[in-house]
């Protein structure tokens, strides 16, 4: 108690809640390694986060669209048609347990609309996985081919670094 009038009458912010809780981090759009599971290693987005869990499931979870299979590098030699095929992305689209993912520091930019990528509504249905499935290989390939600039002029370290198959 002394230590906290203290720190008053020299201008610092004290804390009045017993236990400080940590900042909000898994928003929409952050960029994550999932853990466990059938993808496990794979990178995705952050579409929705559930930190209080629902109904369905009572636990702090999100909705995750992530990239199964990434593209393969290509060179100004291939064809197009090669160059068509080594570029094409498989997707997938899930709701994670925190416990199995790890995110990253990377947040991708705004201008992909993170939130839009899948709904609620959607992943009730086969039908509505496979059209969100669909909307997402067709704008992450867009994505990858001409990632979007930072603030620099340059491509987004963020888009890259989805972009690439993580090596372990």
């Amino acid at each position: 108690l002394a230590q906290a009038e203290d720190k008053r009458r020299h201008g610092l912010t004290v804390s009045t809640h017993p236990f400080p809780t940590m900042g909000k981090f898994i928003k929409s759009g952050r960029v994550i390694v999932l853990l466990q599971g059938r993808f496990a290693g794979k990178k995705a987005i952050v579409v929705k986060a559930f930190d209080d869990g629902s109904r369905a499931r009572p636990f702090g979870h999100c909705l995750v669209a992530g990239v199964d299979k990434a593209p393969l590098k290509v060179n100004k030699t291939m064809s197009k048609k090669k160059i068509a095929k080594r570029t094409r992305v498989k997707p997938f689209i899930r709701y994670v347990n925190y416990n199995h993912m790890m995110p990253t520091r990377y947040q991708v930019p705004s201008e992909i609309g993170a939130q839009s990528l899948a709904t609620d509504q959607q992943m009730d249905t086969a039908d509505g996985r496979i059209e969100a499935k669909k909307f997402i290989k067709k704008l992450l390939q867009e994505r990858f081919v001409t990632p979007p600039a930072d603030k620099s002029g340059k491509p987004s370290k963020d888009v890259l670094y989805l972009r690439k198959k993580l090596r372990f």
